[in-house]
């Protein structure tokens, strides 16, 4: 039976990292500039996104493993769970946690830095007459990333020597005591991941939080009201009539505008400025249909095409999800600053959940039926990623006010994406810690798993509770008696995280003091869409023509399935009005 659980975890695991490979890369091809695909860049983006969403959704695995060595109806381990079949489990996740967590911590610092100057290096004509060769432009690659090779190893050398925070009070208690670092390499590792988690909060707060308020709005209130094959039909159709009549004025004056009168000119110049809005209309929708693109991009607007009469409920639904997500990280917050152990002198770590927490509960329950629970948590975990995406494709990537580089779909630069990947993984690590400690700490760090709160029998290695259920308990890190250190195993992760934060309490404390920023972002920029809601810049047109086809294109929520069938089809409907 221990065999088949494991094997399931690991399986499942496997099947949601193929599926977030592939969710991924068309991520990272619809975004890209078509003319400036480059195939280093590409790989570099997807599997730097990949692997830290991969460590990201370990974490049910983790929670599903330890909490399969635990009955929770009877509050005592499983007959085969013994020491040294939990020993192996937590090893087994504790390598596989290392491996992600490094790897991660290569591609943010050095992968996605030395393909950004790689790209940077390349000259078209030195690369065609022979001045720049492979070597020329890895070294020019290399020299740049040298120095965040230099940032990296003085990184590491603090977290070997700065002094981590020894036993304080409220600290007694013995799965805490476990906590504290005393190995040097794993305090420098925990001291990197830190400073990485920190800078990544910095970016979290702003466009997670904006976009997770934006992102569900945009599914609401943006939706084509015409299909894209009728749009085309008729735009073709009036930018020939307008061409007709504008050869026909040209005509009276035999090509000399100053011939005509003053009416007639403003008429030629009226039908001038229609031309200019026509073409680009024209060329939003080629860009909508993905024409001159690849297979993928046109199955990806298929796809579009088909769950756009759901974008409303879709919509609908992601606001109550994503409120649900706020109260229960205001609920732990507030949680955390009434009834942590030690406030700020361990990054206020939560040894009980006092406080009902409406999403915890929700994992904790479904954490029973395995996978039911990695559902749950894989959506939300896309939600938020999709939020982040949401945000930097609002705001942008800025230096101060200044903006940079835009993100949109197939007008991203290949700068502008490596930045945004860049971006991205430092918000999933601070992303990482707020589901793990704030949305659902219970379910991260022990799940399930409970104890039996009374003493062993004369005869029996473990208390029974089978007739007494009210003495059956969830485990948590207070839980200090003998019996619930015996049966309940925390998670890899949460022992991860809460080192973190208790070895180094200033991590925890910026940590803290985050969440109460974020969720007054979100707040902030949720009612703020409400009245007056940004474009998010998916198709940046000229403003001008941006405004004249905002009542054709967006809004609308009338005719949705006959439009979407003809945008599945290709092909305008005979029947039926024009929508312009």
């Amino acid at each position: 039976m221990a065999l088949v659980q494991i094997f399931l975890g690991w399986a499942v695991y496997a099947v949601v990292v193929g599926i977030v490979l592939a969710v991924v890369s068309v991520f990272v091809h619809v975004y890209q500039t078509p003319r400036d695909r480059y195939p280093s860049v590409t790989f570099t983006c997807v599997i730097a996104i990949t692997s830290l969403l991969a460590t990201v959704l370990l974490l049910p695995v983790d929670v599903a493993l330890v909490s399969s060595t635990n009955s929770s109806r009877l509050g005592r381990r499983k007959d085969w769970a013994t020491q040294d079949e939990v020993d192996k489990i937590t090893y087994s996740l504790t390598v596989a946690y290392y491996l992600l967590y490094s790897l991660d911590a290569m591609f943010c610092l050095l992968g996605i830095p030395f393909a950004y100057f790689w790209y940077e290096e390349y000259d078209e004509v030195a690369t065609e007459t022979g001045q720049q060769t492979f070597g020329r432009r890895f070294w020019g690659a290399l020299k740049y990333t040298m120095l965040l090779v230099v940032i990296v190893i003085i990184l590491f050398l603090v977290g070997l020597f700065v002094p981590v925070s020894r036993n304080k009070k409220g600290m007694d208690l013995d799965y805490f005591k476990k906590l504290l670092t005393e190995n040097r390499g794993e305090r420098a590792f925990t001291f990197a991941l830190g400073v990485l988690m920190t800078i990544g909060i910095c970016l979290y707060v702003p466009y997670t939080s904006s976009g997770l308020a934006l992102f569900p709005i945009s599914l609401i209130k943006t939706a084509p009201s015409i299909s894209n094959p009728r749009l085309r039909s008729n735009t073709s159709a009036q930018l020939e009539t307008n061409r007709k009549q504008q050869r026909q004025l040209e005509g009276r004056c035999g090509g000399n505008p100053d011939l005509l009168s003053s009416e007639d000119r403003r008429e030629l110049n009226t039908l001038a400025q229609e031309e200019r809005t026509l073409i680009q209309r024209q060329h939003l929708v080629e860009e909508a249909q993905g024409e001159g693109s690849s297979w993928l991009i046109k199955a990806w607007f298929k796809i579009e095409a088909v769950f756009r009469p759901f974008k409303l409920l879709g919509g609908i639904l992601l606001v109550l999800v994503a409120f649900v997500t706020w109260v229960s990280m205001l609920l732990t917050a507030v949680d955390k600053a009434k009834n942590s152990i030690c406030k700020n002198l361990c990054g206020y770590i939560l040894g009980h959940v006092s406080f009902f927490n409406p999403f915890n509960w929700a994992l904790v329950q479904s954490a029973n039926i395995f996978p039911v629970d990695y559902a749950i948590f894989t959506m939300l975990v896309l939600l938020l990623f999709c939020s982040s995406v949401a945000g930097i494709a609002a705001v942008g990537i800025r230096f101060l006010w200044v903006r940079v580089f835009q993100i949109r779909q197939r007008h991203t630069s290949p700068q502008a994406l490596l930045l945004t990947t860049e971006m991205l993984m430092l918000i999933i690590l601070a992303l990482n810690y707020s589901i793990s400690m704030v949305v659902a700490p219970q379910y991260t760090t022990f799940g399930p798993q409970t104890f039996c709160d009374r003493t062993p029998g004369p005869h029996l290695g473990q208390p029974d509770c089978s007739n007494n259920i009210h003495m059956i308990k969830p485990c948590s890190e207070l839980a200090d008696k003998p019996v619930a250190q015996q049966v309940c195993t925390p998670s890899i992760v949460s022992t991860f995280l809460n080192r973190v934060t208790l070895n180094f309490p200033f991590f925890g404390v910026v940590f803290f003091w985050a969440q109460f920023l974020f969720l007054g972002f979100y707040l902030v920029t949720f009612l703020t869409s409400l009245f007056r809601f940004p474009n998010l810049g998916e198709r940046q047109l000229d403003e001008d023509a941006e405004e004249a086809e905002e009542e054709g294109l967006l809004a609308s929520t009338g005719r949705r399935f006959n439009v979407t069938w003809q945008d599945i089809t290709g092909r305008a409907s005979r029947s039926g009005r024009s929508d312009n």
